[in-house]
C-alpha cells in the first residue's frame, strides 16, 4: 500500500510574548479540534500543499514556512497509512477568533470552521495525532 501523504500546519503567532498555535472546532463533533491540513496533491510539494491547505481551511493569506518540523508513517482509522509532514508556519495578522467556510470543496463543502488560538497543548484535546509535534512548539 502506498501512503497517502499528508501536510499538517502549526500556524503560529506571538502574543503578548507568548506562542500560540491556530486550531479549529470542526462542525462534525466526532472530528473534533484540529489544526489545518490535508492531502498533497499529485506533483506537489509538501511545502507548497501546506501553504495551499491553510489558505484554503482558515482564508489567512501571507503565512511564512518556517521550518519542517517532523515526518512520520501513521495509520489512520481506515487502514489507510499517511506520511504526515508537519511544519511550523507563522503569521503576522489574524482576528482572536473568526469563522470560515473551507474553499477546498471536496468533504468541506459547505462546512464552517471555527478558528481561535492556543497558548498550551493542554487547553484542548486535539483530535488523535494532531499534537504529535506540539513539543517542538511548545517547550
Amino acid at each position: 500500500m502506498i501512503p497517502i501523504k499528508k501536510a499538517y500546519g502549526y500556524v503560529t503567532r506571538v502574543k503578548e510574548g507568548k506562542t500560540q498555535v491556530l486550531v479549529f472546532q470542526h462542525p462534525i463533533p466526532e472530528a473534533g479540534i484540529q489544526i489545518p491540513k490535508g492531502t498533497v496533491q499529485a506533483g506537489e510539494s509538501t511545502h507548497h500543499a501546506v501553504i495551499r491547505e491553510i489558505e484554503e481551511e482558515t482564508g489567512l493569506r501571507n503565512v511564512q514556512v518556517e521550518k519542517l518540523l517532523g515526518e512520520d508513517l501513521w495509520e489512520n482509522d481506515d487502514g489507510a497509512i499517511h506520511n504526515r509532514f508537519f511544519y511550523k508556519l507563522s503569521v503576522s495578522n489574524g482576528e482572536d477568533e473568526w469563522d470560515f467556510k473551507p474553499t477546498g470543496g471536496g468533504e468541506e463543502e459547505g462546512l464552517t470552521f471555527r478558528f481561535f488560538w492556543i497558548s498550551s497543548g493542554d487547553e484542548v484535546e486535539l483530535i488523535r495525532g494532531h499534537g504529535d509535534y506540539f513539543d517542538c512548539i511548545f517547550n
